[in-house]
């Protein structure tokens, strides 16, 4: 029986990076819930089956091989813990992303955690200069009252959010605003495809980094993030155009 092709289009090559324990965490969750000891994930988005390779650099790596390992990157997923600090090797990631606009999404971890504090990280994210911050997700509570995650896309689901429901409105207006600052009058007409289609294209040009919540640790759920990989970040038919050529 032959091989089964597959189509470049429907191939995600992604690199984990971020906060050491977070990301080698991560990559042992995408291990354990696939059973694919060559980190390739099947998983399927919108009725469409993709192929997810995933790649993670040493935690003990150098400076200069982390830069190189971002710079040739098709698209990270850059892990942020909620209940540690910035560190300047985190900031010195999200700035050499930025400068080479490596499409990336951020994680939040850590919302369990007595310290969390979700604004920090999307502050992180926005004080790193050029790509803006968007919360796709936020945490419903933090710390001791962490109770799950809110999705911002789907404004139905904004009624289930219980007395985080001010809170995740005002998240959803600031996504809706951001994906539509250079046309207001069709703020009130998107339909979630048409956000996910502004989202996908703002994150492959670098405009935009995406922000989801890590699931409560006792679901280990990662759906959201692996559909949000196959979504916003680019095929590598989309990432090997000649304005790459130098990258590699």
């Amino acid at each position: 029986m032959g091989t089964k092709a597959i189509d470049p289009q429907s191939i995600r090559n992604v690199t984990i990076i971020g906060e050491p324990a977070g990301a080698t965490r991560l990559t042992h969750r995408l291990r354990r819930c696939f059973g694919d000891p060559e980190n390739t994930v099947r998983w399927s988005t919108d009725g469409v089956e993709h192929t997810i390779r995933v790649t993670a650099p040493s935690n003990e790596a150098l400076i200069a091989d982390l830069e190189r390992c971002i710079r040739v990157a098709h698209g990270l997923v850059v892990v942020v813990n909620a209940a540690a600090p910035s560190t300047p090797r985190l900031e010195t990631m999200l700035r050499v992303a930025d400068d080479h606009q490596v499409a990336r999404l951020c994680l939040v971890t850590g919302l369990d955690r007595p310290t969390a504090d979700f604004d920090r990280c999307v502050r992180t994210i926005a004080d790193t200069r050029g790509a803006a911050p968007l919360a796709l997700q936020v945490p419903a509570g933090t710390g001791g009252d962490f109770d799950g995650v809110i999705d911002l896309i789907s404004a139905a689901v904004l009624g289930a959010a219980g007395n985080h429901r001010a809170s995740a409105e005002r998240w959803h207006r600031a996504l809706v605003e951001t994906l539509t600052e250079s046309d207001p009058a069709v703020s009130d007409f998107l339909t979630v495809p048409d956000l996910h289609n502004r989202i996908r294209r703002r994150t492959r040009n670098g405009d935009i980094v995406p922000i989801l919540c890590d699931a409560p640790r006792a679901s280990d759920d990662i759906a959201a993030l692996l559909d949000a990989v196959v979504r916003y970040l680019p095929s590598p038919m989309y990432v090997c155009q000649p304005e790459h050529v130098l990258d590699y």
